[in-house]
């Protein structure tokens, strides 16, 4: 496994339309990112930001807005006093499959620590990404979230 980055794909019975808004509004974002509202402009250049409970939890810069299709952005974890020399990227592709969507989650540029070797947690991105999409596929075709997941 390359340590370097992290892939994950899931299929999800909605509309690419649908699963953008999923990825980019907080009325969402809060129901299935562990309480996380998302707040951006949604241009190249602006800023992303993650927050819970008030507090920025995690940031960046958006790099690449393409509606539908793809979103791209620098991403720095602001939490448990993580340092990083630079921010990692994470990238979401959304591949329409006639009622399907393939959603492709690539996070790379990653530092020693952001992958945990553990089964029994959210912590590391390869537990936490999971768990989030999981969590955003059920809600997007049952109407509800998993149960509650906590960090």
């Amino acid at each position: 496994m390359n340590t370097n980055e992290f892939v994950y794909v899931t299929y999800i019975a909605a509309t690419p339309q649908k699963v953008w808004e999923a990825l980019t509004s907080s009325e969402y974002t809060e129901k299935y990112f562990f309480g996380s509202s998302i707040q951006s402009h949604w241009q190249e250049g602006s800023e992303i930001t993650y927050s819970r409970n008030g507090k920025v939890s995690d940031y960046g810069q958006i790099l690449r807005c393409d509606p539908y299709r793809e979103l791209s952005f620098t991403w720095t974890y602001a939490g448990d006093g993580v340092q990083t020399k630079e921010p990692s990227k994470v990238t979401f592709r959304l591949i329409s499959l006639n009622e399907t969507v393939k959603l492709v989650l690539h996070h790379e540029n990653l530092q020693p620590g952001d992958l945990v070797d553990k089964e029994d947690t959210f912590e590391g991105l390869n537990n936490g990404w999971p768990a989030i999409l999981s969590n955003l596929k059920s809600l997007l075709e049952t109407g509800r979230a998993l149960p509650a997941i906590t960090i």
